[in-house]
């Protein structure tokens, strides 16, 4: 079946398959085959082209929305979309907007508590939410993360030495940054448990949890508050942007 919205968004603005594909730099005949036979494209080539086109992914494509995000967690994947700023505390492992793939198919494997299949099609819809780092306004990132998420083995060396790479190249960037907490540093209050801060355009702020079963999306004022509190903590306990990539530099050196 064809996808007859992109068609009519292309048309709207006189594109066609062969300027289209010329843009987004792809083969033609890829390019065709997204109408004619309705193929989803990569999640960085579909973003470029709601971009040419003046429309939102999910609008474009939003079967990979419906097919990969658990329902629990949809509504926070589309405010994540919204979001203009964004601060996440992980203490054990290296956010999902920051994962490598091959480190985001280790993490949900472990101990086969899901079948293969559900695996992929996690691990798609997480590659696919980080698209946003790379939109042409995209939200600041502030992630903190514990000395232990760079030591502790994930899937194997190799996994490891790709994903603190890909971590120091990402903390690069203007709009990201990543903060280390050292491992000597003693106990403090984010040890309890991850959570993500969010900011909306509109100024609204809300924040994700999680738990072994499920996320959820936190909205009540004092509670936002209580965590926005707890981040404070955290970012305090961490080194500066610089020094932290300069840690991942070293510990990837040891995974090498």
């Amino acid at each position: 079946m064809g996808n007859e919205v992109l068609r009519v968004a292309m048309a709207a603005v006189g594109e066609t398959a062969e300027s289209l594909a010329e843009k987004v730099r792809v083969d033609p005949k890829t390019a065709a085959r997204w109408l004619a036979d309705g193929r989803i494209p990569h999640p960085r080539t579909r973003f470029a082209v709601a971009g040419l086109l003046g429309k939102e992914v999910a609008e474009l494509w939003p079967e990979p929305f419906r097919r990969r995000d658990l329902p629990w967690f949809r509504k926070w994947a589309e405010l994540e979309q919204d979001a203009t700023s964004l601060r996440s505390y992980q203490p054990l492992l290296v956010p999902g907007l920051l994962q490598t793939e091959g480190y985001a198919r280790a993490v949900l494997s472990t101990g086969g508590l899901l079948p293969p299949a559900e695996v992929e099609r996690i691990v798609a819809g997480r590659l696919d939410r980080q698209v946003i780092l790379s939109a042409e306004a995209p939200p600041q990132l502030v992630a903190v993360i514990d000395e232990v998420v760079l030591r502790r083995m994930v899937g194997d060396r190799a996994v490891m030495a790709g994903q603190l790479a890909h971590l120091a190249a990402m903390a690069g960037r203007e709009h990201v940054q990543v903060r280390v907490i050292p491992a000597e540093n003693p106990w403090h209050t984010g040890l309890a448990g991850p959570f993500v801060l969010a900011r909306l355009p509109d100024g609204t702020e809300l924040a994700y949890i999680d738990n072994q079963l499920r996320g959820q999306v936190v909205s009540d004022p004092v509670d936002v508050a209580s965590l926005g509190r707890r981040w404070e903590s955290v970012t305090g306990e961490a080194l500066p942007c610089r020094r932290s990539i300069e840690l991942i530099r070293e510990v990837a050196t040891t995974w090498s």
